[in-house]
């Protein structure tokens, strides 16, 4: 399997070298310089992918985890989950401050992305954006991907929340770190480290004291509330995995450049965004333009670069930053105070931060 991906990425960068040789002589112009800025992500991250899927596919650890390797994976994923966690408040104030239906944010947000991440793929990996849309073979993937990876980390979160309480919904999203946990372990044909059971023990002790703050009686659970949860906690677990192999190939900015603009497109007939557009002010277009360029587009591509990194263990674990930096906005646009739990949530998952270094 690595052999193959690694040809890919061979492949690829030959041919995305090919675009950007003229830059080499003489000075280069700012256009130039950013093409070459994103031809140099991509490659990077093509083979970086490569080498994690070989990693997780074998017992004993790859000899290849270099330190800068590590520091820029796990750099990568906290800032994508400080992203997130930024955007769900800001994603929250457009729609209680703004009445934004959230299904609409989901929707503008997925197919502007989607177009972003095109656009940065066919400055930087153009090759590598013609080969995708050429094989063929791939579109049932890129479909699996774009609905389980998009479309179901969206709605299931959305659906949780509606029959629980964020709380709740947050814990359950939790469970992803056992479900990607058990999935390296059968790929891998090994048992779980006692650092990997140490560091998934915290990251979900720090989650549940930041949601519930320590109250069990704060947990609602009826059924539909928990199979929405539970299919969350399965979506994000997918974002941390499905999509690994398809970067190997083609490059963070191709393969959700597909899969967002594919997944809102697919929400288009449902949520006909044309139709019902909210009333905003300067600030409410601020938030929306944060959400989708920061929260969204920037968050997953920090979050995808952490991941092919470091491996789907401890990126999941590392994504636990999330409910810390919403805890954190909430605080300071809210007023609110922290509370002695928080502040033993939030030194959980510091220290599982550490630890999966």
């Amino acid at each position: 399997m690595s052999i193959k991906a690694g040809r890919t990425v061979t492949r690829n960068a030959h041919g995305d070298r090919d675009g950007a040789g003229g830059a080499a002589g003489g000075g280069r112009s700012a256009q130039e310089q950013v093409q070459d800025l994103l031809s140099r992500s991509a490659h990077e991250e093509c083979a970086d992918a490569a080498q994690t899927l070989a990693d997780e596919t074998v017992a004993t650890r790859s000899l290849e985890q270099t330190p800068r390797r590590m520091m820029t994976g796990v750099l990568c994923t906290l800032l994508g989950g400080a992203l997130w966690g930024v955007n769900g408040s800001v994603s929250k104030i457009l729609m209680e401050g703004y009445h934004i239906a959230p299904l609409w944010l989901a929707c503008v947000r997925e197919i502007v992305a989607g177009l972003i991440f095109l656009g940065c793929a066919a400055v930087g990996s153009r090759h590598a954006l013609v080969e995708a849309v050429k094989s063929v073979r791939e579109y049932p993937m890129y479909l699996v991907t774009a609905l389980t990876c998009v479309t179901l980390v969206q709605v299931a979160y959305l659906f949780s929340i509606h029959w629980t309480n964020a709380g709740t919904a947050t814990v359950l999203q939790t469970v992803n770190l056992l479900m990607v946990l058990v999935y390296v372990c059968v790929r891998g044909r090994r048992r779980p480290t006692a650092k990997e059971i140490v560091g998934v023990t915290l990251a979900f002790a720090g989650v549940w004291l930041l949601a519930t703050g320590g109250n069990v009686s704060s947990l609602a659970l009826p059924l539909p509330g928990l199979l929405w949860g539970l299919a969350d906690a399965f979506s994000c677990a997918c974002l941390a995995i499905i999509p690994v192999m398809l970067i190997a190939k083609y490059g963070n900015f191709v393969v959700n450049g597909i899969t967002f603009l594919l997944s809102g497109l697919l929400l288009t007939p449902f949520v006909q965004p044309w139709k019902d557009v909210p009333q905003l002010d300067a600030r409410g277009w601020g938030l929306l333009l944060f959400t989708i360029v920061v929260g969204t587009f920037v968050a997953f591509w920090l979050y995808m670069a952490g991941v092919v990194r470091i491996g789907s263990m401890r990126a999941t674990m590392l994504g636990t930053i999330e409910p810390v930096m919403a805890t954190i906005t909430a605080v300071m646009w809210t007023g609110a105070v922290f509370s002695g739990t928080d502040w033993v949530g939030f030194a959980l998952i510091i220290v599982m931060s550490f630890l999966v270094r």
